[in-house]
C-alpha cells in the first residue's frame, strides 16, 4: 500500500529530522514544495531519496495562504491512480493514531472503506527545543487540544474528487466517495511551540512572509504578537496541556460538538 505527502517548507533544517523519522516508516514518497529555504533545507531535502522537491508558487502574490491553500487543494491529484494514501500536512504537523502503526491503520481504513481521515488537534509544547534524535510522539506528549488544529490530512486519493480545504486546512469539504471512521482514533500532533525562544524567533520569521491579504484577513495574526502576547499565549497553552498517552479526546475536551467533520452540513 503506497502513500505519498505533500508539503511546503521554509526554513525547517531544525525539523526536518523529527519529521522524516516520524513519517519514514509509512509514507513511500514526499512532494516538497519549497518557498525560499536559506537555512540548510534544500540540501537535506535533497538527500533524501523519496523526495521530489520543487518550488512554491505563490499563484497569489498577495497572499501566502492563498497561494498555500491552492497547493494544498490541487497538488495531490498527480498522485492519483499511483497511491493509495495521500498525506497533505506540514512539516511541524505528525499525525498519529495511539496503539497502532500508521501502515495498520490504514490497513484497517482501507479493510473498512474509509476514505477521509480527519485528525483531532493538538497543540504541543515544551519549553526547550528536544535532541536532534528524538521520536517526538513518544518523547514530546504534552499538548493542548485545538478544535482549530482538527484537520483533514489523510484521504483516498481515488475517492476523492476534491479536497475542499478552508484556509491554512481548518476545515474541509470533500467530495466524492466520501466515509469516515466510525471513531476518531487519529491525531495530529502541532509540534509548532517546541522551545520558548525559538518558536518566538520562528513566529516573527514567518510573519515577514506575509502579504497584503493575508494581513487584512488577520490570517497568522498572532506571528505579530508583542513578546509580552507571546508569552501570555505560552502561558496559556502551557496551563491547558495534557499528557495525549493518558485519558481520551473527550476528557482532553475534544467533544463531538468541536469536529467539523460531525457537523450536519448547513
Amino acid at each position: 500500500m503506497s502513500t505519498h505527502l505533500y508539503t511546503v517548507s521554509l526554513n525547517e533544517a531544525d525539523m526536518l529530522g523529527f519529521f522524516f523519522r516520524h513519517y519514514d516508516p509509512w509514507v513511500d514518497r514526499y512532494y516538497i514544495y519549497d518557498d525560499g529555504s536559506t537555512d540548510g533545507t534544500l540540501e537535506l531535502l535533497r538527500a533524501h531519496p523519496r523526495v521530489t522537491l520543487r518550488k512554491f508558487d505563490r499563484v497569489h502574490p498577495d497572499s501566502f495562504v492563498d497561494s498555500h491553500r491552492v497547493m494544498q487543494n490541487e497538488s495531490w491529484k498527480e498522485s492519483r491512480d499511483v497511491a493509495d494514501w495521500i498525506v497533505v500536512t506540514a512539516i511541524d504537523e505528525h499525525l498519529h493514531c495511539p496503539g497502532r502503526t500508521m501502515r495498520d491503520y490504514l490497513d484497517l481504513c482501507a479493510a473498512k472503506g474509509i476514505t477521509c481521515v480527519p485528525a483531532l488537534g493538538y497543540n504541543m509544547i515544551a519549553e526547550d527545543f528536544p535532541s536532534p534524535d528524538a521520536l517526538l510522539h513518544e518523547t514530546h506528549t504534552r499538548g493542548a487540544t485545538d478544535p482549530v488544529m482538527c484537520k483533514l490530512g489523510l484521504f483516498d486519493p481515488q475517492a476523492v474528487v476534491e479536497t475542499g480545504f478552508v484556509h491554512g486546512r481548518h476545515a474541509a469539504v470533500p467530495t466524492g466517495r466520501i466515509k469516515y471512521p466510525e471513531r476518531d482514533e487519529l491525531l495530529l500532533l502541532h509540534y509548532k511551540n517546541l522551545g520558548r525562544e525559538r518558536t518566538l524567533k520562528r513566529h516573527q520569521f514567518l510573519a515577514a512572509g506575509l502579504r497584503e491579504r493575508d494581513k487584512a484577513n488577520q490570517w497568522g495574526h498572532h506571528y505579530h504578537w508583542s513578546a509580552e502576547e507571546f508569552s501570555a499565549g505560552w502561558e496559556n497553552m502551557a496551563a491547558k496541556a495534557v499528557d495525549i498517552t493518558q485519558g481520551n479526546p473527550e476528557e482532553h475536551g475534544l467533544p463531538m460538538s468541536s469536529r467539523w467533520w460531525r457537523q450536519p452540513p448547513l
